[in-house]
């Protein structure tokens, strides 16, 4: 079992920045890709992020490449997802999710890969 928090939401205004965290407990940490997903009232949920075990490979969804950033701290057993030039269409729950698969390499889009998701945190960005 894999649990995920995820903390940091809120509002801001377009052009803004937020960092968003995911605390991760119940399993070696370091040995499970990462990703943040996102979703809009009304909307199907959507790829937005992912990292490998190591931190080594990174995956973006075309609509955030250039602004967000995901990292993690195995140390500390937490991902991040940094959120600069906010635009209102970022406005969405965003989640956390672990894929415990067995691929140190693999840092997947697909929602269906992911085994835990967090509750979510909400980011709203006014215009």
């Amino acid at each position: 079992q894999v649990q995920l928090i995820e903390s940091g939401g809120g509002l801001v205004q377009a052009g803004g920045s937020l960092r968003l965290s995911c605390a991760a407990s119940g399993r070696t940490f370091s040995r499970y890709a990462l990703g943040w997903f996102r979703q809009a009232p009304g909307k199907e949920r959507e790829f937005v992020a992912a990292i490998s075990w190591y931190g080594t490979i990174t995956n973006y969804a075309e609509s955030v490449k250039g602004r967000f950033t995901i990292s993690r701290d195995n140390a500390k057993n937490v991902v991040y997802l940094q959120m600069n030039s906010l635009k209102p269409e970022d406005t969405c729950v965003y989640y956390c999710a672990a894929d415990v698969g067995f691929n140190q390499w693999s840092a997947p889009a697909n929602a269906a890969e992911y085994d835990y998701w967090g509750q979510g945190t909400q980011v709203t960005v006014s215009s």
